[in-house]
């Protein structure tokens, strides 16, 4: 220990020695340099720190948002549950990369119960969101398209998801059903019932609309090319574990 003491002494005496040496501007150009890097090194540790890493999962209740959840943290879907009304929020690694070999980064995961009467627990988790993954039941979705749409349309026009182009992943679940509607379907019914929803909503005076940004281009047909965040349109299946596009998903948008 005293031989690194002696020896910090020599460096410090050394540095001392050439700060004399030098003119007094160029000893304040070396000194702003330093303090502007100091300063630019903190600043992009906190934006790498404070950037978002929240994966929201929505919808309705009963299209299998949990078993979703539970597919991504543990590869397995619990038995299958029942429609919850509690929030599941945890901090993990995506079960398919728990063998990967590397350092991967933790995806924080936010499960919303579809309820009506809990949807302002969506509004307090949207502002840290990276992504958002609007799951739909494509086995019962004729029966539930109009809600589905509704709900949907409070999403993209949201001024926090709008103005920070958080990137939606509608996943079409339950696909492995006989019965189920392919996407291509879905993506097209319920963009005609957001064109109806845009109708409406656009009828009302606008001092009635708190945090809304107005869909689509005025005078066209809407379709979700014309959301300024991007929307995609997937399918899977949750009970099966065919949920790999929700994973390509999450790591386009959270990075490993």
């Amino acid at each position: 220990m005293d031989e690194w003491v002696r020896e910090a002494e020599v460096w410090v005496g050394q540095a001392e020695r050439w700060i004399r040496q030098q003119p007094p501007e160029q000893v304040y150009v070396a000194v702003a340099v330093v303090a502007v890097t100091v300063l630019l090194l903190v600043a992009v540790s906190c934006l790498k720190s404070s950037k978002a890493n929240t994966i929201v999962l929505s919808g309705l209740s009963g299209s299998g948002k949990t078993i979703l959840f539970y597919q991504l943290r543990d590869g397995s879907t619990h038995q299958g549950t029942v429609t919850s009304m509690e929030q599941n929020n945890d901090t993990f690694v995506l079960h398919s990369e728990l063998e990967r070999r590397g350092k991967v980064k933790p995806v924080h995961v936010v499960d919303v119960p579809g309820h009506a009467r809990l949807k302002p627990k969506l509004d307090e988790v949207l502002p840290q969101a990276a992504g958002i993954v609007y799951v739909v039941d494509a086995q019962d979705f004729l029966s539930t398209m109009h809600a589905a749409a509704e709900y949907l349309y409070d999403i993209l026009t949201k001024a926090t998801v709008v103005k920070k182009r958080v990137p939606v992943l509608i996943f079409c679940n339950k696909t492995d059903k006989v019965t189920a509607h392919s996407k291509e379907f879905i993506k097209k019914q319920l963009e005609k019932e957001l064109n109806k929803l845009r109708e409406s909503r656009n009828a009302i005076s606008s001092a009635d609309i708190t945090d809304e940004v107005k869909l689509g281009n005025p005078g066209e047909a809407f379709n979700f090319s014309q959301c300024q965040n991007k929307v995609t349109v997937t399918e899977g299946a949750g009970l099966t574990g065919n949920v790999s596009a929700v994973e390509e998903f999450i790591r386009e948008y959270v990075k490993a």
